[in-house]
């Protein structure tokens, strides 16, 4: 995959890849710290340690190439909630 807005692979990251996968060649790195981290309902293939962290080591949605619109889409989907709720609070 070529390089783009909505796909970056950055094979001289010492981390490269940081999930294990069979096509490195489409491992996309422009959300190298994923945005939905702290979503509760973000989608992913995660589990929460005792000591309160998410573990996404089993998560690939953002290394993906359909990553990037499903990231974007729950972005939008919470962004929508705020000003929802803000709306509310105005009343």
């Amino acid at each position: 995959m070529e390089n783009s807005y909505r796909f970056f692979c950055n094979t001289d990251c010492k981390y490269f890849p940081c999930h294990e996968t069979k096509r490195p060649e489409e491992f996309n790195c422009l959300f190298c710290f994923c945005p939905l981290y702290f979503f509760e309902d973000c989608g992913g293939n995660f589990k929460m340690l005792d000591s309160g962290v998410k573990d996404c080591t089993n998560c690939m949605i953002p290394h993906v190439p359909k990553g990037y619109d499903h990231i974007l889409a729950k972005l939008k989907e919470r962004f929508e909630e705020v000003r929802e709720a803000h709306a509310k609070e105005s009343e």
